[in-house]
């Protein structure tokens, strides 16, 4: 069962604080860190001043795609909650969490079933498990179904083109947290009508 959401992307202090405000807050903000191609990616400066605030309820995430050293020596004082991280090995991974003390989400990007089965290699690194398209900083789709019969041992984010008016009951057997991003959008940016929308919507049908 759908347990909670993640929204992604968020890059002006007008739609952080609204989020971080509702009455039904996602548990995860995601905040794009070093992918430059990403129209959501927030320059150093510009990501220190925008989540200088009372995250209350939720947990911050930073996303990061392979990060060098510069970038985890930039954000390692930031107040995130996870890391999640795109492209590292297992035994990068496990170096990340040590040295920055951090929570991981470790994302996988889904064609088929083998990339499916390199998860089995985090088991012993990651918090949560994330599968998401091959996109990046596209909204692109997978097949869900390929790990709609598979157990695992942490939990579950989903991602892929997720849109505000799917079925979450479809999602129900197969994730225990929706990532959304480009579903919450108008023309490239966060739109506060979505997101009012899609966070009730998670309420009403959790």
């Amino acid at each position: 069962m759908i347990k909670g959401c993640k929204i992604c992307g968020v890059s002006d202090s007008t739609t952080l604080k609204y989020i971080i405000n509702h009455p039904y807050p996602p548990q995860f903000i995601g905040f794009i860190c070093n992918y430059k191609k990403s129209p959501r990616y927030l320059e150093i400066n510009k990501l220190k001043k925008l989540i200088t605030v009372n995250k209350k309820k939720t947990k911050f995430v930073a996303v990061l795609v392979k990060p060098d050293n510069e970038i985890l020596e930039k954000i390692k004082s930031l107040k995130f909650d996870y890391y999640q991280l795109y492209d590292c090995s297992p035994i990068e991974t496990q170096s990340i969490k040590k040295k920055y003390d951090k929570k991981i989400i470790s994302a996988f990007t889904v064609e088929s079933t083998k990339d499916i089965e390199r998860s089995k290699l985090y088991k012993d690194v990651t918090d949560i498990y994330l599968f998401d398209s091959k996109g990046y900083e596209k909204s692109m789709s997978f097949k869900h179904s390929l790990i709609e019969n598979i157990e695992f041992d942490k939990k579950i984010m989903l991602a892929g083109n997720i849109q505000i008016n799917d079925n979450l009951k479809n999602y129900y057997k197969i994730a225990d947290i929706i990532d959304i991003s480009g579903g919450l959008e108008t023309s490239g940016l966060k739109d506060i009508s979505k997101i009012e929308f899609f966070l009730n919507k998670v309420k009403d049908e959790t």
